[in-house]
């Protein structure tokens, strides 16, 4: 077999790179929620340090006055001014000596499956992040969020009846909308996987359809806005609860509400030689976490 020289197998990756790279690109992980689920946000520079924003809470309540009063009930917004650090992190992949050559012999393009892995484990970094968060950062995600309220269930979804069912859900959501001034109503419910399961695959009692659809049909949302609940199962929430029980999650997913930021996302750079054998293909993308803006239009229930 022709043996080829450093200067032409380093062309030879850098060449199939892009190839593969558009294969990369292509590819989609079902299993990452985090760009369904969360607005995302790459317009910062690449390189900045840190994201400010501001957070906003309304307050003021309407009350009776006379026609003489001088004290009139005042409605306006408190800002708070916050700030994220965005990190930098790294995922790539490599080529052995052996696969190279191969390639190169028989005029065939390198296998995409390691930078196919490398995105993919990019997307579940950034998912865990965005929901998790990552505490040798100091970030918490949309599941655990600091300042977030958290109302205790009355019950579990699988020993309460279909009444207190639609109450714990209305509760939640409803929860957002008083939190806010009416402002906000959350659009979007995450349960754990086994509660979602159970609402829809159990039946309701003398009436068609599931829980699932009981819920979807009479919740406070979907009455006051005409618009469907989003209701999505999640894994990350069983035992997410304080003391370890299971958590919701409602929210409201708007960007004046929740945002990701990804001012660099995953890219792969100039491939470069490691060794007498080994070709690297470094990647690298840099994020802040997820930001709660209004922490009052999220809400969680424990317990359920």
């Amino acid at each position: 077999m022709k043996m080829y020289d450093a200067a032409t197998a380093l062309a030879f990756v850098e060449n199939a790179r892009k190839y593969v790279e558009k294969e990369v690109n292509e590819t989609v992980f079902p299993e990452i929620l985090y760009p369904s689920l969360i607005p995302v946000d790459t317009s910062a520079p690449e390189w900045t340090k840190t994201i400010e924003y501001r957070s906003q809470e309304a307050y003021g309540k309407a009350d009776w006055i006379n026609g003489n009063a001088e004290d009139i009930p005042l409605a306006g917004n408190s800002y708070g001014k916050d700030q994220s650090t965005v990190f930098m992190a790294g995922i790539g992949y490599g080529y052995g000596y052996e696969e190279l050559h191969a390639s190169m012999a028989y005029g065939v393009n390198l296998p995409n499956d390691d930078a196919i892995a490398a995105r993919q484990a990019y997307e579940q970094f950034v998912d865990e992040v965005a929901f998790i968060g990552d505490a040798s950062k100091g970030k918490t995600g949309l599941l655990n969020a600091d300042g977030v309220a958290i109302d205790a269930a009355t019950a579990t979804f699988a020993t309460a009846n279909e009444s207190q069912i639609l109450q714990m859900f209305n509760k939640l959501i409803g929860g957002t909308a008083t939190g806010t001034a009416y402002r906000f109503v959350s659009d979007t419910v995450l349960l754990p996987f086994d509660q979602f399961t159970y609402l829809a695959s159990t039946p309701l009692t003398n009436k068609e359809g599931t829980l699932l659809d009981f819920v979807q049909k009479y919740n406070i949302y979907s009455a006051t806005t005409g618009k469907p609940l989003v209701i999505r199962a999640f894994d990350r929430l069983n035992g997410a609860g304080a003391g370890g029980v299971d958590r919701a999650v409602a929210y409201s997913r708007n960007p004046t509400v929740v945002k990701l930021h990804i001012p660099m996302p995953h890219r792969f750079l100039p491939v470069y030689q490691t060794g007498a054998l080994n070709f690297v293909v470094p990647g690298v993308f840099r994020l802040s976490g997820t930001e709660i803006r209004n922490k009052a239009a999220v809400r969680y229930m424990d317990g359920v």
